[in-house]
């Protein structure tokens, strides 16, 4: 392989995960802008974005290489990044490209691999964590006292979520679909844990909650449970959703709406400016990264080799699995493990 080649996934058509193709030789991405990194990923995280881009096939994304985020070490880098940083373990949140060797990121957007996690358990953490700043800080106003509700606790999302909303101080609720999944939710330190297919779905958590509802809900089904969760929220409860649903209209009743002064909001982290991320990497720094390793530790469902990426997609496709999927790139499975092949930056 040359230097300016690497091993990648790609996405070759529109289609199931038989469409995901290992090259050998994919072109190899260099730091873009002055603010750029070059990670050398020794770990990467699988979304359900990576499987609904490749169900849309390569002309939906610029980059047919999925992957929202890596765990790695800098190896080059642009004028603006200070050259302390070549060679820093980090954890990054990117714009596509994480099923590769390398990838290129903005260097706010890559903060350091927390303490006492290996590289699976960092690169598990950067997808999970900002959609909960977003939509819990950002967009939902999260205060001193407020209790949420999570749909999907046995999700990545979720249990990760489900962690560090806990470690903040927040009465937690979720639901899950399998008697499992709720099950780990509740380890995981939720005060209840709801079934999203009881028909008494907001009556249960509003029992749970004294008669009171909760004051934030993240909806990842993109507003199945509009009513329940409408019922379920407190007076000026607010919920966020995580999914479009490829479009789908959302069918409200205003007078409820109204009547309890409910805010309705939601955001796509991938398309989210640069500017908000950046801010959204400054505020974990800040409030999560201190409880990382420790009061936080991501759930590893399985671990795949990077070659058996398409196994990876049909696993998550099943929806058995709780917690997240991650495909080992390299060999590396702890954070003192070095990387092969790292380089120093080039003249920029």
């Amino acid at each position: 392989m040359s230097e300016t080649t690497q091993r990648a996934i790609i996405i070759t058509a529109p289609g199931g995960p038989e469409v995901l193709t290992e090259r050998p030789d994919w072109p190899r991405p260099e730091p873009l802008g002055p603010d750029d990194v070059l990670i050398a990923v020794a770990a990467a995280g699988v979304n359900r974005h990576d499987c609904n881009q490749r169900a849309a096939g390569p002309a939906r994304e610029p980059n047919p290489v999925p992957g929202l985020e890596v765990s790695g070490r800098i190896v080059a880098a642009g004028a603006h990044v200070p050259p302390t940083r070549i060679g820093e373990a980090v954890i990054a949140l990117t714009d596509g490209g994480g099923y590769a060797e390398y990838v290129a990121t903005d260097q706010h957007l890559a903060l350091p691999l927390p303490q006492g996690l290996s590289w699976i358990e960092g690169a598990a953490l950067p997808e999970a964590l900002f959609t909960t700043w977003l939509n819990f800080v950002e967009l939902m106003r999260m205060a001193d006292g407020d209790s949420a509700l999570i749909h999907g606790g046995g999700s990545g999302v979720g249990t990760t979520a489900i962690q560090l909303l806990r470690a903040l101080g927040h009465d937690v609720y979720a639901t899950a679909g399998t008697a499992e999944k709720r099950a780990a939710a509740l380890t995981l330190g939720c005060r209840a844990v709801f079934d999203y297919n009881d028909p008494a779905l907001s009556d249960a958590i509003r029992a749970a909650t004294g008669g009171r509802g909760v004051d934030m809900i993240l909806d990842t089904s993109a507003g199945v449970h509009i009513g329940h969760d409408l019922a379920a929220l407190a007076p000026g409860g607010r919920l966020s959703f995580l999914s479009p649903g490829g479009g789908k209209e959302l069918g409200v009743p205003l007078r409820a709406l109204m009547a309890r002064r409910i805010s309705l909001t939601g955001a796509l982290l991938r398309g989210t400016p640069l500017a908000l991320k950046r801010r959204l990497a400054a505020g974990l720094r800040t409030h999560a990264w201190p409880l990382l390793g420790t009061a936080v530790r991501p759930r590893i469902d399985r671990v795949y080799a990077l070659a058996d990426a398409a196994k990876a997609h049909a696993y998550m496709e099943s929806n058995r699995h709780i917690g997240k999927i991650m495909l080992a790139v390299r060999s590396a499975d702890s954070s003192d493990t070095p990387i092969e092949g790292e380089r120093r930056p080039r003249d920029r």
